[in-house]
């Protein structure tokens, strides 16, 4: 017999995990979309887009867990083109969305950078940036000797080749990360005393930056360096309630 659990308790749950209170965020972080009152079936995926709408209910989900949802600071309030598109297929199936954006990304365990790190052979041993949302460490990989040599590890990883900006023979040492659109925190991954910045994107003047302080900077995709977290956290929280749980990967190649 399929277990329900009441939608407020999932949401409690989730906003203590995630400690949601102690961010200043761009958006809300939990319920975005109020659907049914209990739940049974958790899809997650990295952005509530259409195809993960779509994906989600063909599953029969009653809910949707995602890393990028809706309402972000200064964008068109008006529900209008596709976000009323996205937002009817939701209301009118009654099905409920919940977002964490900087919540997943910092959280020890769970977040999106420890889960990169798991995949890249990173071992934190500290924090920089608003939040602490950046991480730094060393790569224990004994594969990894020059910034080549990594690249070629967050390849296989993560199954797409990063953007390289730098000398690919120069040695790793101490290597920062934060996943997605965080190429702006370069400069403070430098303070921090990286050699090696990883990020999502990448912008023209990161490039500069990168290359006039001697400083690695490899950008490993949006999409590709955020998949992890959401899903991790689908399946803690599916575990915990004995749910249902699937994550649907949408593709994307930024």
């Amino acid at each position: 017999m399929t277990r329900h659990i009441n939608r407020s308790e999932f949401s409690a749950f989730l906003g203590q995990t995630l400690n949601v209170a102690q961010y200043r965020d761009y958006c809300p972080n939990g319920l975005q979309v109020e659907g049914r009152a209990t739940i049974a079936r958790v899809v997650t995926g990295v952005t509530a887009s259409l195809a993960l709408i779509e994906a989600a209910l063909e599953w029969d989900a009653d809910t949707i867990l995602v890393h990028h949802g809706y309402f972000w600071r200064g964008e068109d309030m008006r529900v209008i083109g596709q976000k009323q598109r996205r937002l009817k297929l939701l209301l009118s199936n009654d099905v409920n969305l919940f977002g964490y954006h900087l919540p997943l990304d910092s959280h020890p365990e769970l977040g999106n950078n420890a889960q990169l790190a798991r995949r890249l052979d990173l071992e934190a041993s500290g924090r920089f940036g608003d939040n602490d949302i950046g991480w730094i460490g060393r790569c224990h990989s004994p594969s990894v000797k020059t910034a080549a040599d990594l690249a070629m590890l967050i390849e296989k990883r993560l199954g797409r080749m990063p953007l390289l900006i730098g000398d690919p023979q120069q040695p790793v040492g101490p290597v920062a990360w934060c996943t997605g659109g965080a190429q702006g925190m370069l400069g403070e991954a430098i303070e921090a005393g990286a050699s090696v910045y990883i990020s999502g994107e990448i912008s023209e003047p990161t490039v500069h930056l990168a290359r006039e302080t001697g400083t690695i900077y490899l950008a490993a995709g949006h999409h590709a360096t955020e998949r992890y977290g959401v899903q991790a956290l689908g399946e803690f929280v599916a575990g915990h309630f004995g749910i249902e749980h699937r994550f649907i990967d949408i593709d994307n190649p930024v």
